[in-house]
């Protein structure tokens, strides 16, 4: 049985892990160890990883485990762990059996315009983290959400909807982060807010035939975001040897960075959500 839904608390939450799914033995040991950093810090976690990673730089790109093996081994680490998980989904037809195994759906921000996808998450009556596009104004936003609130009201389910920031293009291959925006979707949606800290700092194609980044300025962009007192949850892709790992290393953060952000983060929202 999976811990209470930490999005529910009124505590700040974080989605969390590898980028990719890489094997069943690695997601259960990266899970492991992320419950109990997460457990010490007195912090809601989400562990996150990808079955598929669809939207990938070249075609040679690692993309992950599938969607049979990938739900599969998402849903042992919920049963054995007692971790909540969320998976991204890519066409309408994941949505449903990635519903049957996760706690919660994230939908890509590049197919955030896509209405029979939206249509289709929002249908599975599931939690979803909906990514706003790196090329619309957080009041698009608004939009996106009609969409998934008209699709559940069909289907009769309710819409747990959250939006999440990760950064708007600025030039070529280069994010930038407008905190005002959080308010803003906050305000426009009546969703939810999640702050994407690590995507935000993605440099996409800057290596050619990969993504670059610069993980070392995700922690200063989470205490921003917390800081706004507008968001209920942050997503930070996390990895115990990013450097090293098959997909999105440059902006992953290290495991052993973790605790120290964390407790400013919590120290942080303390004070914000108060103010």
């Amino acid at each position: 049985m999976t811990d209470p839904a930490p999005w529910r608390a009124d505590d700040l939450f974080v989605i969390a892990g590898p980028c990719a799914i890489e094997s069943r033995d690695f997601a259960l040991e990266t899970a492991e160890e992320l419950k109990g950093i997460f457990a010490r810090a007195g912090i809601g976690l989400v562990y996150k990883s990808s079955f598929d990673k669809a939207n990938r730089t070249s075609a040679a790109s690692f993309r992950g485990v599938g969607i049979d093996a990938g739900l599969q081994i998402l849903a042992d680490v919920r049963e054995t762990l007692g971790v909540p998980v969320i998976t991204d989904v890519h066409t309408p037809d994941q949505a449903a059996p990635a519903a049957e195994a996760v706690d919660m759906l994230q939908t890509p921000a590049f197919l955030c315009r896509q209405s029979d996808f939206i249509a289709a998450v929002a249908r599975t009556g599931k939690p979803v983290n909906v990514k706003k596009g790196q090329f619309l104004a957080p009041w698009d936003m608004t939009k996106v959400v009609e969409k998934a609130r008209i699709a559940a009201e069909e289907a009769g389910v309710e819409a747990q909807l959250f939006v999440c920031e990760r950064g708007t293009s600025f030039g070529y291959g280069n994010l930038v982060v407008d905190m005002r925006g959080l308010t803003i979707m906050k305000e426009t949606t009546g969703c939810p807010v999640v702050f994407d800290a690590t995507h935000s700092v993605q440099l996409p194609g800057a290596q050619g035939d990969s993504s670059g980044g610069e993980r070392k300025h995700a922690p200063a962009l989470a205490r921003a975001a917390v800081a706004t007192g507008a968001i209920s949850g942050l997503f930070m892709e996390t990895h115990p040897d990013p450097d090293n790992a098959p997909c999105d290393g440059p902006n992953m953060l290290p495991f052993e960075w973790l605790p120290d952000l964390l407790a400013d983060l919590k120290a942080i929202a303390a004070i914000s959500r108060n103010a």
